[in-house]
């Protein structure tokens, strides 16, 4: 970075987070802007533009950038897209199936609704395993891939002493940011600050993604057809002549194997589909019949730290709309994110290579430790990169757990090194050794792997961005990271102070409420903050993938509890706590039980499981009048006939494009 670049970065941060405390601490003369309502819900003043960019400033993250476009630069492409596409259609529904019923009730949490439809303690088990996940998982993995990108970035530079090439200072660096303004201006800070944050940030993407197939245009084609898809025939003749794109499309584009096709053996044909094999780890394609839906419409309908803000809008009309905006603005997303993950793979998979060997150094140094008692698993890609190296962890998990694994031929492929080790481990799965004086099962230790795929966007910033493009790119990926880290924060204190606090203490004030607020903002960023730094380790599987994974203990259970008191008058009351507690203890069971099961998967037989005890419970014990839920007169309830129109032209363009990539 330039001089001039640094200059402008921190003239950009720091004034979008002045300008956004300014708004939030601006009368706007509303009667419900005072107080609690105020702080948590920005006076209900929402209008549409603002939902729509908060929503999308809230959601789109280094998440995104660093966890959504490693998995793309890894094996899965554009079948991560799914997310993204899935969720404009989700979000069409949510605008006119949750919404109404939400704002209905004048709520500030989603956890409130459960107390007024299914009883008080089921708002207290929602509340408080929805505050477990949310600062534990999101609110940390967000501040664990921001700070990535800085330390990528940023290594070697020192500021004040410290060095910004540290996860650790990166951390902190963006915890006390996001922190600031939430402790100060509230969810309209947020909302303000979203709208800049979620403007600039699909600009700065399109154009690292411009930047990417720049340098695409003078790869050196014998470097660019080693990093093609196995399906792919494309030689070096034809990278040599084709342009940008269509080198994209040739090195990236393989053919489907038809007749393995029908029983769903090679269902992937490279890195530009959608559908995946029917055993692909993470998104198989029965997923997408059902799985990848339970995410989705929990997030978008019933995450309350997306949801905060169409609790916000103006009226109906206006959340609606805002909604239906975010939506639209959801289709443009892998194009500046899932896209230029691939990218990087075919034009800096050195870079990812070497930044892979800088993590397993650490893992390597403790396995081959005198005392080290655990063994390790690695991946395919390690297999091929480091043959020799993958051939000494054999060897060490062989010692460790006593037991002999299958002969490997010296010639012997990545893919046969891999799963001759992944054979060891399982047969090593339940076997116990003598550790400090006590028999216990073998540990497993760090998953070795060939590419650090979590720096692929990074990577791209660091070889793309030149002096005059980098402050705005930079500043708008940093404030991507701290308007979402900052959306979770005031979510968290809301839950806590609303459906904890309040409750505790009936007797509080407007202002007592807001002072609670602030003060778990504070403990919330602390606590993330010091688990954030951990989540580096491969053990994990990728932020994004992480991030998922530990959603599922809560997201079938909820989503499936609000979808019966939405539909089913008659659902019993207990219904709320028997399912969110029923999906915990199931999905926790399925993950220890099955661990090589795609979480997707995991979540569907939970959900299922759950709609049917629901539905037992129901028939056997209905309740003999329905619940009457309360009804606000501070919003207008009329729906919106523009929004309706522009859903509908929102599904049908997401139905395009899946034809278009599947």
């Amino acid at each position: 970075m330039s001089t001039l670049d640094v200059v402008l970065f921190l003239v950009a941060v720091i004034g979008v987070i002045a300008f956004g405390i300014w708004q939030g601490n601006k009368e706007s003369g509303a009667p419900s802007d005072d107080g609690a309502a105020g702080y948590f819900l920005a006076g209900r003043g929402l209008t549409w533009w603002l939902v729509g960019f908060s929503l999308i400033a809230a959601n789109i993250s280094t998440e995104q950038f660093v966890g959504m476009s490693g998995s793309a630069a890894d094996w899965l492409g554009m079948a991560i897209a799914s997310y993204e596409w899935m969720a404009a259609i989700t979000l069409v529904v949510v605008a006119f199936v949750f919404l109404p019923k939400l704002l209905r009730c004048g709520i500030y949490t989603i956890p409130e609704f459960l107390e007024y439809r299914y009883g008080l303690f089921s708002r207290n088990v929602m509340a408080i395993s929805t505050l477990v996940i949310l600062v534990g998982v999101p609110t940390a993995s967000v501040i664990y891939s921001g700070a990535k990108v800085i330390s990528v970035f940023f290594a070697g530079y020192h500021l004040m002493g410290m060095d910004l090439g540290s996860i650790t200072v990166g951390c902190w660096i963006i915890g006390i940011a996001a922190a600031i303004y939430v402790f100060v201006g509230g969810l309209k800070a947020c909302a303000w600050t979203d709208l800049i944050w979620g403007a600039s940030l699909i600009v700065g993407g399109a154009i690292v993604m411009f930047l990417a197939f720049g340098v695409m245009r003078d790869a050196d084609p014998a470097e660019l057809i080693l990093t093609k898809v196995e399906n792919s025939t494309a030689t070096q003749e034809d990278i040599a002549k084709a342009g940008p794109f269509e080198r994209f499309m040739l090195l990236n584009n393989g053919k489907h194997d038809e007749a393995k096709a029908v029983t769903g053996e090679n269902l992937s044909g490279g890195k530009l589909h959608m559908v995946r094999p029917h055993d692909d780890p993470t998104i198989p394609w029965p997923a997408l019949l059902l799985g990848l839906w339970i995410p989705n419409f929990f997030y978008w309908g019933l995450n309350q730290y997306i949801v905060q803000r169409t609790l916000g809008s103006k009226s109906l009309a206006e959340g609606q709309k805002g909604i239906v905006f975010a939506a639209a603005l959801k289709l443009i997303v892998p194009f500046i994110v899932v896209i230029p993950g691939i990218l990087c793979f075919n034009l800096y998979s050195s870079d990812l290579r070497a930044q892979g060997a800088m993590k397993n150094s650490k893992t390597l140094k403790e396995m081959r430790a005198a005392k080290d008692t655990s063994i390790y698993p690695f991946t395919e890609n390690f297999a091929l990169t480091e043959p020799d190296l993958a051939r000494e962890v054999i060897a060490h998990n062989e010692t460790i757990s006593g037991l002999k694994a299958a002969t490997l031929a010296p010639d012997a492929s990545a893919e046969s090194i891999t799963k001759v080790n992944s054979d060891l481990l399982k047969a090593a799965k339940d076997k116990k050794i003598m550790i400090k004086g006590k028999m216990k099962k073998i540990p497993t230790g760090t998953k070795l792997l060939g590419y650090d795929y979590d720096s692929a966007f990074p990577t791209l910033l660091k070889n793309l961005l030149k002096p005059g493009f980098t402050w705005f790119v930079l500043a708008a990926i940093f404030g991507a990271v701290v308007s979402s880290l900052a959306s979770m924060l005031n979510s968290a204190s809301t839950i806590a102070t609303m459906d904890i606090v309040r409750k505790l203490k009936p007797e509080s004030s407007q202002s007592n409420l807001v002072a609670y607020g602030r003060g778990f903002t504070l403990l919330f960023v602390l606590i993330a903050c010091v688990i954030a730094p951990s989540l580096g380790s491969p053990a994990f599987g990728g932020i994004f993938n992480f991030i998922q994974e530990f959603q599922g203990f809560i997201s079938p259970g909820i989503l499936a509890v609000y979808l019966f008191g939405f539909l089913i008058p008659q659902a019993p009351r207990f219904l709320g706590w028997l399912g969110i507690s029923i999906n915990i203890v199931l999905y926790g069971t399925l993950m220890w039980k099955l661990p090589d099961m795609a979480f997707l998967n995991r979540m569907a037989i939970c959900f299922v499981t759950v709609l049917i005890v629901l539905t037992i419970s129901t028939l056997a014990k209905p309740l003999d009048k329905p619940v009457v839920m309360p009804t606000t007169d501070l919003i207008v309830l009329e729906s919106s006939k523009v929004a309706k129109i522009c859903g509908i032209a929102v599904v049908i363009s997401t139905l395009i494009l899946y034809f278009i990539f599947w």
